[in-house]
């Protein structure tokens, strides 16, 4: 379902923009006609990032990333946290642990808007939460699936892992070697 709507909005804008080329007399800011949804509605409108949705509204970031931007969005598949266990996501749900989903969802977000082209030229960048991210083939250690999803106000990445700001990260490597 991902990939077909993928496929659309890749239709949609390559038989829009040749178009938008050839008129002499453009309208105002054709492409960005093209793209109807914010973040939030085109992770919504996308099947595999059904969690990552659940997560942003029990965080209350629903608002947030609905508003003007830009942002550039590091967004985790359905897989991604399943990787993180149900348990574990059942508990970040939860009202009493908002500020914990918060911390992550926000190590998810950069402010200002990043293509991969403009990611190929980066080695780090500074997240909404304050912590810094490594880029390379992936985003830390996660890969990417999709890239260049536009949104009318940013731009979605979709990867295969659940970032973890730092301190989270180490707090689960030492419950796991705890575990073993």
């Amino acid at each position: 379902m991902f990939m077909r709507s993928l496929l659309a909005a890749a239709l949609v804008l390559g038989l829009a923009l040749p178009a938008a080329a050839a008129d002499k007399n453009p309208t105002p800011a054709p492409a960005k006609a093209v793209v109807h949804n914010d973040i939030v509605d085109l992770a919504v409108a996308t099947e595999s990032l059904s969690t990552l949705v659940a997560a942003v509204q029990a965080a209350g970031l629903v608002e947030t990333l609905k508003s003007d931007g830009p942002f550039t969005v590091f967004a985790p598949t359905n897989e991604a946290f399943a990787r993180l266990g149900q348990d574990t996501i059942e508990s970040l749900l939860r009202p009493e642990n908002r500020d914990q989903l918060v911390a992550i969802l926000t190590y998810h977000v950069v402010a200002g808007e990043f293509d991969s082209f403009d990611l190929q030229d980066e080695r780090g960048l500074t997240t909404v939460n304050g912590q810094d991210l490594s880029i390379g083939v992936g985003v830390n250690d996660a890969r990417f699936a999709a890239t260049d999803i536009q949104a009318s106000n940013g731009i979605v990445h979709v990867i295969d892992r659940v970032l973890l700001p730092r301190e989270m990260e180490q707090a689960s490597q030492r419950q796991n070697r705890s575990h073993h």
